[in-house]
């Protein structure tokens, strides 16, 4: 009696278990939830803001199609295009300040305090620097107005105090220091982010590196050159890229500090689309200035990251 042929069994792929086909066709479920809360949550919304850059709405009545209309107004708009020039100072105290300040301070804690007075000093350092980073935007941003406040303020009190009084300023009421006042505030929050995620990446940096420059006479900035900047480098691509689209966007420090004021002299394009929502009820227009800034954070986005893969590239042809 011939014996029954055995089912033909799938070969098991290396390094894990048999997946029965069945169960394979089901994975998909699993991105369900995902994939409605990015629906709901972005798609539907950055379509409807797309479609209502071309309507004439106030939020009451059903929007009014006028085609380019909002467009060629954006484009013809003095205010939206000093939003986008403030948003350079914007990018030099949320991006370049803080990531240079933050390279040069992060390096010194792990490279200098780190190795004199011990990990837990770097430490505390390193989350001293970082607690502005915790506290609510809004929040940091009154306190800093009561300190910069004309008549009672700590700043002008100090300056007072000590014989300078003729130094006494409305820092954030006047158009020639308002920009600079709030700059200093955007650097003072900002710079506890790059330097978290630059030491967290010079852990990963052998320090063998540092021994054998140091042996070799290197002193601390010829290291820092050498090594710190080198080895790290995806880590400051990503920190200038995600503090550059945080400058495109901010609006917290503006809403609480100035209101874009005096003026236009801290108008930026987030707080230029929330004056038009909901203060001139130019809900159509505003919808046009938010699609213009997110056009301009896409492109800033891919920028970076070609940028970054062809120098990664380039490397590795090396």
């Amino acid at each position: 009696m011939a014996s029954a042929v055995p089912p033909v069994a799938r070969k098991a792929r290396p390094g894990g278990p048999l997946i029965p086909k069945t169960n394979r066709r089901t994975y998909w479920l699993y991105l369900v939830p995902g994939l409605t809360l990015l629906t709901i949550v972005i798609i539907v919304p950055l379509v409807w803001n797309i479609y209502l850059t071309f309507t004439s709405y106030r939020g009451i009545r059903p929007p009014e199609w006028i085609g380019l209309e909002n467009w060629e107004r954006l484009f013809a708009d003095a205010t939206f295009w000093t939003s986008f020039q403030n948003s350079l100072a914007m990018i030099a105290a949320m991006v370049i300040v803080p990531t240079l300040l933050g390279l040069v301070l992060a390096a010194m804690l792990f490279d200098l305090i780190g190795k004199k007075f011990g990990g837990r000093i770097a430490s505390f350092l390193r989350a001293t620097y970082y607690l502005p980073q915790i506290l609510p935007t809004v929040i940091a941003a009154i306190v800093i107005g009561w300190i910069l406040r004309p008549q009672d303020g700590a700043l002008n009190t100090i300056l007072e105090s000590i014989g300078l009084g003729s130094l006494a300023h409305n820092w954030l009421g006047s158009p020639d220091t308002a920009m600079p006042s709030l700059m200093v505030v955007l650097v003072w929050v900002q710079i506890g982010y790059p330097i978290v995620i630059f030491m967290a990446a010079l852990q990963r940096v052998d320090p063998e590196l540092y021994e054998a420059a140091e042996l070799d006479g290197a002193g601390w900035f010829q290291r820092f050159r050498a090594i710190t900047v080198g080895m790290i480098r995806p880590e400051i691509f990503v920190v200038v890229l995600t503090c550059t689209i945080a400058a495109l966007k901010v609006f917290g420090p503006v809403y609480a500090l100035t209101g874009g004021g005096p003026g236009t002299s801290t108008i930026v394009p987030s707080y230029y689309a929330y004056s038009q929502f909901f203060q001139a009820q130019q809900v159509g227009y505003g919808a046009t200035i938010a699609t213009a800034l997110t056009a301009v954070v896409a492109v800033v986005s891919v920028v970076f990251v070609t940028v970054q893969s062809r120098l990664e590239r380039r490397e590795e042809g090396r």
